[in-house]
């Protein structure tokens, strides 16, 4: 496996490789989920680049950027162990050569509801720096978690708006036994936090059981907000229904329930596939 920490090094590597190239793009810290995402595009790739930076651009001010785990030594080691071809972990000044990058990725409108009323501008840090690294893997494939859910269909826009010659695969979220969707913000969480936080796929269980029974959206969000409401120190964010491509609900088919909240100091995100029967 070779290590690039820059630009040449990660262009000199790729130019070597041949037939269907992946990427898996992480901001280190990496778990059982970026494993699994490691595991799918590896049973599909002919060569697999992980990339390891944690990007400024997605930070709010008042964001965990400073506290965000960086594991680089962990990560590469198990990157070794998953069969990457190509672990690409450069520095700031690497990506943002000149600093603050003068031109960005706009968004759209789509960025300003759910996770980005909260966290303005965090999607177009996001886009920014996939399109960069889309741009020096290029890579045919992307795999992207559906955890992040909003950022995987902001991606898929992107793309396609933009003509970017590369599949945008998601890989469902991972879970730990209990439910809890793993994240690297988990290990922030104290015991009672982390107990306190299975009333989010507690909260997505319940919505999508109303669902399914044919009760339609609004009970569906009525129960999924029972959950919440019925647990001390969480703290929601919001809670919504939206089609698969986070637009209005609709009233049969396919849809997606998504949650956010604050447990302890810890923001939390999760979300899940309903059919409104």
């Amino acid at each position: 496996m070779i290590v690039a920490t820059d630009r040449g090094d990660l262009a000199a590597a790729r130019a070597r490789m041949t037939g269907r190239v992946a990427v898996v793009m992480t901001m280190g810290a990496l778990h059982a989920g970026h494993a699994a995402l490691i595991r799918a595009a590896r049973a599909v790739a002919d060569h697999l680049i992980v990339t390891i930076f944690v990007n400024p651009l997605q930070f709010g001010p008042s964001e965990d950027f400073g506290r965000y785990p960086r594991t680089v030594e962990a990560d590469v080691e198990i990157c070794r162990a998953e069969g990457v071809d190509l672990v690409f972990a450069p520095a700031h000044q690497e990506i943002y050569r000149d600093g603050e990058p003068r031109v960005r990725v706009d968004s759209g409108p789509l960025a300003t509801i759910l996770e980005g009323a909260s966290r303005p501008g965090h999607f177009d840090g996001v886009l920014t720096v996939v399109l960069k690294l889309l741009n020096l893997t290029r890579a045919d494939a992307a795999y992207f978690g559906e955890k992040d859910y909003q950022q995987l269909t902001l991606i898929r826009a992107m793309v396609r708006d933009l003509d970017v010659p590369v599949e945008i695969i998601g890989v469902p979220t991972v879970r730990e036994p209990d439910g809890l969707a793993l994240s690297s913000r988990n290990r922030y969480l104290s015991p009672a936090d982390r107990t306190a936080a299975l009333a989010l796929p507690r909260a997505l269980r319940a919505g999508a059981a109303a669902a399914e029974a044919g009760l339609g959206g609004d009970r569906s969000l009525a129960a999924a907000r029972t959950e919440i409401a019925g647990t001390p120190g969480v703290v929601l964010d919001y809670l919504e229904l939206t089609d698969p491509v986070l637009g209005p609900t609709p009233v049969r088919g396919p849809a997606r329930l998504v949650v956010a909240a604050r447990v302890g100091a810890t923001r939390l995100i999760d979300n899940l596939a309903v059919e409104l029967g």
